[in-house]
């Protein structure tokens, strides 16, 4: 796949959803409450291998409440962390596909439901609509493998190189992406750094799957690290894997402000899936409650982040399905049926 067809994934997406598709949601919270215990370094990550059935659970929700993307649960999975954990290389790039494989049954499933059920939106609130959907294979921070918050901070001392970021991410990367997503989702990122190793890493393999990077912030104008959001945009507008930029878990209320600064130097599309609001601390590894904004304050921000050039919008940490159909129903253009595939 070059680039030219690289790029077409995206664009095809976008035509058929109308200009704007529609990203899932937060996902640990969900398995929270289906009943999942993610006390654990691997966080989500831990349910590939304890309860896949809910993780599928989960990316159906998300299909039913009008997804167009759902993202895998491979965000803190990574070989490194599976092998402190006593599991073999073998064991830990196994689970790495699984969790790839568990998107794609959900999908599966998803269209079934669509074939059994009546076109449109079921009784329920259900929305059964046969369209492209994709699965993102999300590739967590060096931040996320470390479990200690650091990809809020992008802080990984002055001894981390470049090369050490790829070679930690290269064989994850690699086995994500023969496990047959449509793309790989670079997530969360949190520093210059790390964009450039992803960028270099997905050249040096020959990487022929689409990716999105997708950086946070606390400040509302530079990553977390305090690098320039300009500059780390700027990377992944020149890498031709690159399908799409923008921001996830990051405050709402920062969003417009930062989709104003990469459509300085993004033509690609924008990607924003921000989280509820909530503030995370990191010592006690838990979300402060109530600090965040509700569905309703949420969606209405959704039009305004697509006047301003974003084309992509879901929801990251604590948002839920209730959040993306809040999403789904509030884009004029999700009200009529999108053809068929």
């Amino acid at each position: 796949m070059g680039s030219v067809e690289t790029s077409s994934l995206m664009r095809d997406l976008l035509k058929q959803a109308g200009g704007v598709a529609v990203v899932d949601g937060g996902l640990a919270t969900e398995l929270e409450r289906h009943g999942a215990d993610l006390n654990d370094p691997l966080w989500s990550a831990k349910c590939i291998l304890t309860s896949p059935h809910l993780i599928r659970t989960v990316h159906l929700d998300y299909l039913e409440a009008g997804a167009d993307i759902i993202i895998t649960a491979s965000y803190q999975a990574t070989i490194q962390g599976f092998e402190a954990k006593g599991f073999s290389t073998e064991e830990s790039e196994d689970l790495l596909r699984k969790s790839v494989e568990i998107a794609r049954e959900a999908r599966d499933i998803y269209y079934d439901r669509c074939t059994e059920g009546s076109s449109g939106d079921s009784g329920n609130g259900r929305i059964l609509k046969r369209r492209k959907i994709l699965v993102a294979a999300s590739v967590g921070s060096y931040g996320a493998y470390l479990a200690d918050g650091s990809e809020y901070s992008g802080d990984y001392g002055e001894a981390m190189t470049l090369g050490t970021l790829k070679d930690f991410h290269r064989r994850r990367v690699r086995v994500l992406a023969e496990a047959g997503p449509d793309l790989l989702a670079f997530e969360t990122v949190p520093n210059k750094l790390e964009a450039q190793a992803y960028a270099e890493l997905l050249e040096e393999e020959n990487m022929e799957l689409p990716a999105w990077f997708s950086f946070n912030s606390k400040d509302g104008v530079n990553v977390v690290s305090g690098d320039s959001l300009l500059e780390c945009a700027a990377i992944a507008e020149s890498s031709k894997n690159v399908v799409a930029v923008g921001i996830n878990c990051t405050p709402p209320r920062f969003i417009h402000g930062l989709l104003t600064s990469i459509t300085k130097v993004a033509t690609k599309p924008i990607i924003v899936y921000p989280n509820s609001g909530e503030s995370y601390d990191a010592d006690r590894k838990m979300w402060v409650q109530n600090t965040g904004v509700s569905d309703e304050d949420f969606v209405s921000y959704v039009n305004k982040w697509c006047e301003v050039g974003a084309s992509l919008v879901g929801g990251c940490c604590r948002t839920t399905p209730q959040t993306i159909r809040a999403i789904y129903r509030t884009l004029p253009n999700r009200s009529t049926t999108p053809p068929e595939q």
